[in-house]
């Protein structure tokens, strides 16, 4: 495990400045890691996309508390849809030049909806929607100065094989059953946008069991179980929220995660395919890269040809809703 005193005092040195766009950051863990970047960037500038005005205006008021010196915009967006995907990004790239962090941690534990694009929303949220929102926003995070980072909060090292027909995963009724192909399809898909942008960084990440608002769609019963298991045996499982936020931040910031083509003076990270600092990475809730065995079943995928299916799959889905591969 990282030690958690490494990662405060990394997170403690971040620039004067950055910029940053959180998806689904209206709770759980994109919501803990923007507070700590709150905490301690002197002067950021971030943007909050999600759902739920109510709990956009509270977390607007606690910034400002927070940092008084920042600059807080939320965007109100159902971004399981790919045009409001699109709108989202367009608004962004209206008022900024660069962005220096983009953390995706949208997502649903709910099988069998579809969207009104015609996606299952599962995979539209943590494929297509993320995949789309990175490409929209790569060029300014490009241009941007410092740090350069994509992190996608997932299922980072539980990577399995690509074994369902199709990427939508339709057919498995258990998001559970279904974890180790949308971990490989997520990872996969970044280091396709990796080869595009080798200045930028690209962070898959399973953050541990962190109390958040992902069992929303459970029913009654479901939930009525969650909250004993939280209440009871929690504190022992779960990683306390502000650690969450303080290790998350730090994947978004940290040198160790840089993009294959960038300068640093620490040391970095293996990245998924086996090189020291290649640009991509599947990092687990310690701070550690993902060992051999997943990097044999990355290196499986890649062999079937696995990563390129993956990517028309996303592509042909972004080519039917709106006619072209990014906003």
């Amino acid at each position: 495990m990282v030690d958690f005193t490494t990662i405060h005092a990394s997170n403690a040195s971040l620039p004067t400045h950055l910029t940053a766009v959180f998806v689904g950051g209206t709770s759980g863990i994109g919501l803990y890691t923007l507070l700590a970047l709150a905490r301690h960037c002197k002067a950021p500038k971030i943007y909050i996309i999600g759902r739920s005005h109510a709990a956009a205006d509270s977390i607007l008021a606690d910034l400002q508390t927070i940092n008084p010196n920042g600059t807080y915009t939320f965007l109100a967006s159902d971004v399981s849809l790919i045009k409001n995907v699109d709108a989202a990004c367009a608004l962004i790239a209206q008022k900024e030049l660069c962005i220096n962090i983009l953390c995706l941690s949208q997502g649903a534990v709910s099988v069998g909806r579809e969207t009104g694009e015609g996606l299952h929303l599962i995979a539209s949220l943590v494929l297509h929607s993320r995949t789309r929102f990175i490409l929209n926003l790569l060029p300014l995070l490009r241009a941007a100065q410092g740090v350069k980072r994509v992190v996608s909060v997932f299922t980072g090292t539980k990577e399995g094989p690509l074994a369902a027909a199709e990427l939508q995963m339709r057919s498995v009724k258990s998001p559970l059953r279904a974890r180790g192909q949308a971990a490989s399809a997520v990872t996969l898909l970044l280091e396709e946008v990796g080869r595009r942008a080798p200045e930028v960084g690209f962070v898959h990440t399973y953050p541990g069991f962190v109390s958040s608002n992902i069992g929303r769609d459970f029913g009654v019963m479901a939930k009525g179980l969650g909250w004993v298991f939280e209440k009871t045996v929690g504190r022992w499982v779960y990683v306390p929220v502000e650690e969450s936020g303080e290790r998350n931040l730090w994947l978004c910031t940290s040198a160790r995660f840089a993009g294959a083509a960038g300068k640093t003076d620490v040391e970095v990270a293996v990245g998924t395919d086996g090189r020291m600092g290649s640009g991509v990475y599947t990092v687990d809730e310690k701070g550690q890269t993902g060992g051999e065995a997943v990097l044999q079943v990355l290196r499986d995928m890649r062999a079937q040809k696995k990563d390129v299916w993956a990517w028309e799959e996303v592509r042909k889905e972004f080519l039917r809703i709106t006619g072209k591969e990014s906003m």
